[in-house]
């Protein structure tokens, strides 16, 4: 279960496709509400370290965009997985270890053992929000079809649950994105009211 200590008042778990654009929502977030009151906490994070550790390999080179971590995905999906099959909570109770802001956006939620980890411990401060963006964009991004990770449980294990509190579509308009991360950001000043005192 998670620490009581220093418990989130608020905790957004995004989800969507690779080259979505999670990072990106979730930086500018971040950036806006400021880093002394919101962590970016990503799952893949105690992964990849783990499986670096275990495997020799370069943690570093697998937090970034490259060839290298991309070399090593299809791997790292079959070794966490076999993980989670043991202890479904294992990297959820990593992320949230000795995190102090009072928001949290988790940026990397791809699993309903995720979704239901975080509802048990924080249900109450609990959203949901899903990033879509196009395959035309995706692709734009650098995106390409990968047999075993993009029909993987780590790409599909949520699109099918439905009932997101907040659905952000991420097709390339810039502006679009702007007026709808805007209207995130006020409903959640409004349900949220502790925020504007940070802000």
């Amino acid at each position: 279960m998670a620490p009581l200590r220093g418990a989130p008042q608020l905790v957004l778990l995004f989800s969507g496709k690779r080259k979505s654009g999670k990072d990106f929502v979730t930086e500018t977030l971040r950036s806006r509400l400021g880093a002394d009151v919101c962590a970016i906490l990503r799952l893949s994070g105690p992964l990849k370290e783990q499986y670096a550790q275990e495997h020799g390999l370069n943690f570093e080179r697998l937090l970034d965009a490259s060839s290298y971590k991309e070399s090593h995905r299809s791997d790292m999906i079959r070794w966490g997985e076999e993980k989670r099959r043991a202890d479904p909570g294992f990297f959820c109770r990593k992320i949230v270890e000795g995190v102090s802001q009072p928001v949290w956006l988790v940026s990397d939620t791809r699993r309903v053992s995720d979704v239901q980890w975080f509802q048990e411990a924080y249900g109450a401060v609990m959203q949901t929000v899903r990033i879509v963006a196009s395959e035309q964009s995706r692709q734009q991004r650098g995106w390409v079809f990968t047999p075993g990770v993009d029909d993987a449980e780590s790409e599909c294990g949520l699109d099918n649950i439905g009932g997101f509190d907040w659905v952000i579509e991420n097709h390339g308009d810039e502006q679009q994105l702007e007026e709808q991360l805007e209207n995130l950001l006020g409903h959640l000043l409004h349900d949220w009211p502790f925020l504007l005192v940070f802000l």
